[in-house]
């Protein structure tokens, strides 16, 4: 089984920039067959064309729309943060925000054209409180219980 990066946390909080002694670009790396992270990206999908929708006509009181997007090259598979993003005519296209640590083909603030089929998790804020990030919500099972508060109470998860 070839393990692959999740996206830095930081990206969960691009608003949010708070002086903090927390390493705020931490990396977690996760086995592709992990069934609680295969789950959370089943669950992302299923609700993605909703997403999709949202994020199109954003609500009052929504924002930081955002999307994980899964990408490869030959030093292997890493997921990053795209946001902002748009849809095009195929496909999408958004900043990555946050810096890659294995795959080398991609760079921070990079437009990065990306397919639906390559989106792996998706997130934004309402009401100042985290709605999606199913990934990150899956990760915390195998965190220690401070860096699960710390993102609770600073970027706002309440899973």
């Amino acid at each position: 089984m070839r393990p692959f990066l999740i996206a830095p946390l930081l990206a969960l909080g691009l608003t949010t920039f708070h002086a903090s002694a927390r390493d705020t670009n931490e990396v977690v790396t996760a086995d592709r067959q992990d069934p609680a992270v295969s789950a959370a990206v089943r669950q992302a999908q299923a609700g993605l064309t909703e997403f999709l929708a949202l994020a199109a006509k954003p609500p009052a009181n929504t924002r930081d729309f955002k999307v994980q997007v899964m990408a490869e090259d030959s030093n292997g598979i890493e997921t990053f943060w795209i946001t902002p993003f748009r849809a095009l005519e195929q496909g999408f296209i958004g900043t990555v925000a946050n810096e890659p640590r294995v795959v080398k083909s991609v760079t921070w603030g990079q437009q990065l054209r990306f397919t639906r089929e390559q989106i792996t998790d998706w997130g934004y804020l309402k009401n100042g409180r985290q709605v999606g990030s199913f990934t990150i919500c899956a990760l915390f099972k195998n965190m220690p219980a401070e860096q699960v508060e710390y993102y609770r109470s600073q970027h706002g998860f309440d899973c």
